[in-house]
């Protein structure tokens, strides 16, 4: 009989921390946590830009606000760890496949050769909801200024690279309704991606 008791208070400890749980904020790109803020308006966030979806349609910061985001870079015609991203995100796909509230995208870092028609027919091949998940495409400093100076996609080694440095990296970046960045996580480790899922969640009750 304790011992049933311990468990069911251990539960509720449990869920009590879990409900209680909050992310830190992150502004700059060596990922050191900030737990407050003084004010969202005035901290480190996704700044405004105009990039091309899937479908030839324009995306810009502005899709970002009141979204839970989940931001990668790729590139279609990748022979080694993109396909593996592909993968861990369309797990996010199925997992929030009904929740309005969660966005999935995918910049590609070769635009000169990832069209919207190529990007269209690589959402096909792969099953990508295109409510749920855009590629994006659009002038590729634009893209790589956004990945390194302002997602910090390759944490602190990308700093100081400029876009004739090609950007490969598996991170994916976790954004907040804000465009504030709330967690990095290496999308190749199941036990980082269940992490994001787990936080995706978190973020849900802010």
């Amino acid at each position: 009989m304790k011992t049933k008791y311990l468990i069911v208070l251990l539960g509720i400890a449990m869920f009590s921390c879990q409900e209680t749980r909050k992310l830190p904020y992150y502004n700059t790109a060596n990922f050191t946590p900030v737990w407050e803020i003084d004010s969202e308006e005035s901290f480190h966030k996704i700044r405004p830009f105009n990039l091309t979806d899937q479908e030839g349609k324009l995306f810009s910061e502005k899709n970002l606000d009141s979204k839970i985001t989940v931001v990668d870079f790729f590139f279609t015609s990748c022979p080694g760890i993109c396909p593996k991203m592909t993968n861990s995100m369309s797990v996010l796909q199925k997992e929030f496949l009904s929740n309005d509230n969660v966005m999935l995208l995918s910049h590609s870092v070769t635009p000169e050769k990832d069209s919207v028609a190529v990007l269209a027919e690589y959402a096909k091949t792969k099953n990508i909801n295109y409510i749920k998940w855009k590629l994006l495409t659009g002038p590729k400093e634009e893209i790589y200024n956004l990945g390194r100076k302002f997602y910090f996609v390759e944490e602190d080694l990308g700093e100081n690279k400029d876009d004739s440095i090609f950007l490969h990296t598996e991170n994916f970046v976790l954004i907040d309704k804000n465009r504030i960045i709330r967690g990095i996580y290496n999308s190749l480790d199941p036990t980082s991606m269940a992490s994001l899922i787990e936080d995706i969640k978190v973020l849900e009750k802010e």
